[in-house]
C-alpha cells in the first residue's frame, strides 16, 4: 500500500509547486485576530468536506459498494438544520438543528444499508435511489427557495476558527476516530474481509450484514457533517446545489489513494492525500485561469494520469527492476 502512495505524493508535491509558481506568496501563512489564515489554509478548509464524506466512501468502497447519495444528503443536512434555526441567534437552537440534521442523516444510512444487506439490491442501484429523491425531499424541506440564516453559533462550523479552521479540525478530528477505531480493533479487518468475499466472511461467522450497515450509516453520517460544514460556511441551505457532484470528487479521492473499487484492502491515509489532491487540483484550476467550461474536462485528465501510473501495468514499466529473461 506504501508504494500506491508515491504517485499521488508525487501529484500532490507537482500541484503545490504549481501553486507556488504562478502564487510566490502561495506558501505564506499569517496570523490576523488569532486565526491562521493562507493559501494552504485555504486548501486545507476547503477540502474538509471532501475528505469527510471520501472517509466515509472509503469504508463502503472496502465492501464492495458505493454510495452515491452522499452529496444529496449533504444538501438535506443542510437544509433540515437551516429551516430549523429559521431567524433564531440561539446556540441551543443551533446545535438542535444540527442534531436534528445528523440523525435524519443516520436514518437515511439505514435506508441504504437496509437496500444493500436487508434486500440484496446493487449499491450503485440503491443509492442511485437516494441520489435522485434526495435532491427532492431537501428541495420540499426548503420549500424550493434559498434559506438563509444569521447564526453565529451555526457559522463556527464552517466559517469559524480555532487558530485553524474548524472545519479544518473536524475532518481531521473524524479522520483520527476512523483511524483508531479500524485499526485498533477489528472492525478494519472486518470490513476488509466482507469486501474480500462476503459469503465467506458470513461462513465464518461475520455478520456480513450489520458490517455492511454500520459503513452506510458512518457514510451517511460523515455527509450530513459535510452538508453542515457547505451550509454554514454560507449561513445558507441551497437544495440544489450544496454538495453538488461531491460524490464523485469523493470517489476519485478514494481511488487516487489506491484503495480498489473492488474492495478488501483499504487506505485512510491514501484517502486523505487523494482529497487533498481533488481540493489542491481545483484551487490551481482557477488560479491559472482555466475557462469554467473545460474545467471539468482539466480535471479529470489530471486525475486519469494519476490512476493510469497506479495501474499495475503501469508501475511495472515504470519500475526499474530489472527482470532476468529465462533462457
Amino acid at each position: 500500500m506504501k508504494n500506491r502512495l508515491i504517485w499521488p505524493l508525487v501529484a500532490l508535491a507537482a500541484l503545490l509547486l504549481l501553486n507556488l509558481v504562478v502564487t510566490p506568496s502561495f506558501f505564506a501563512l499569517r496570523i490576523q485576530d488569532g486565526a491562521l489564515y493562507g493559501g494552504l489554509v485555504d486548501v486545507l478548509k476547503n477540502g474538509a468536506p471532501t475528505l469527510l464524506i471520501a472517509l466515509g466512501m472509503t469504508l463502503v468502497i472496502a465492501t464492495r459498494g458505493i454510495d452515491l447519495s452522499v452529496g444529496a444528503v449533504a444538501a438535506i443536512a443542510g437544509a433540515v438544520s437551516c429551516v430549523h434555526i429559521g431567524t433564531s441567534d440561539s446556540a441551543g437552537t443551533a446545535f438542535a438543528g444540527m442534531a436534528m440534521a445528523l440523525l435524519l442523516c443516520a436514518l437515511l444510512g439505514l435506508w441504504n444499508g437496509f437496500l444493500v444487506a436487508g434486500m440484496g439490491i446493487q449499491p450503485i442501484i440503491a443509492t442511485l435511489v437516494l441520489m435522485t429523491a434526495g435532491r427532492g425531499i431537501a428541495m420540499l424541506v426548503t420549500e424550493g427557495q434559498i434559506v438563509t440564516v444569521n447564526n453565529s453559533a451555526y457559522k463556527q462550523v464552517g466559517a469559524g476558527f480555532v487558530v485553524l479552521p474548524v472545519a479544518i479540525l473536524i475532518s481531521l478530528l473524524v479522520l483520527g476516530l476512523v483511524a483508531f477505531v479500524t485499526r485498533r480493533t477489528a472492525l478494519g479487518m472486518l470490513i476488509e474481509s466482507v469486501g474480500v468475499n462476503p459469503e465467506a466472511s458470513r461462513l465464518a461467522g461475520v455478520r456480513s450484514g450489520t458490517i455492511i450497515w454500520t459503513v452506510y450509516v458512518f457514510a451517511a453520517v460523515c455527509a450530513g457533517i459535510a452538508g453542515l460544514m457547505i451550509s454554514s460556511n454560507v449561513s445558507a441551505a441551497d437544495a440544489n446545489n450544496a454538495g453538488l457532484w461531491i460524490e464523485m470528487d469523493a470517489i476519485l479521492a478514494v481511488v487516487i489513494g489506491g484503495t480498489s473499487l473492488a474492495g478488501g484492502r483499504y487506505s485512510l491515509t491514501g484517502t486523505l492525500l487523494g482529497a487533498l489532491i481533488i481540493q489542491t487540483l481545483t484551487t490551481t484550476v482557477y488560479t491559472i485561469g482555466v475557462a469554467p467550461e473545460v474545467t471539468l474536462v482539466f480535471k479529470a485528465i489530471v486525475v486519469i494520469a494519476v490512476c493510469l501510473v497506479q495501474a499495475p501495468k503501469a508501475r511495472a514499466a515504470l519500475s526499474f527492476r530489472k527482470v532476468a529473461v529465462p533462457s
